[in-house]
């Protein structure tokens, strides 16, 4: 268990997702450029065998905004996104806002 306060520091940002292509060295890995308004940052997620880059591309995303980078079989990912793995069919669902909101908008 985490108490409240240690959770109040994960800052939760929606992301429109710019850019896909495959990871150069990884076959599960996906990298992803994004668009959090005020910046646009990298990032490498597993999720290759659930979405094709061009499903990725414009849609929006949930991230990890103040996770440290940390470098993925060579490339540097500047965050994480959310998804969640479905227990009847182990599918990955990243996870997106019901509507379409400003790049940026914090979660809460």
């Amino acid at each position: 268990m985490i108490s409240i306060e240690e959770f109040g520091k994960v800052e939760l940002r929606v992301a429109t997702v710019t850019a896909a292509e495959a990871h150069p060295n990884a076959d599960r890995l996906v990298v992803l450029s994004v668009d959090l308004g005020d910046e646009q940052r990298q990032l490498v997620a597993g999720i290759r065998a659930h979405y094709t880059t061009e499903e990725l591309v414009g849609r929006q995303i949930v991230v990890v905004a103040n996770l440290q980078p940390a470098k993925l079989r060579g490339v540097e990912s500047q965050g994480m996104l959310l998804a969640a793995t479905d227990a009847s069919s182990g599918g990955v669902i990243v996870l997106s806002p019901e509507k379409q909101v400003a790049p940026g908008s914090k979660v809460s």
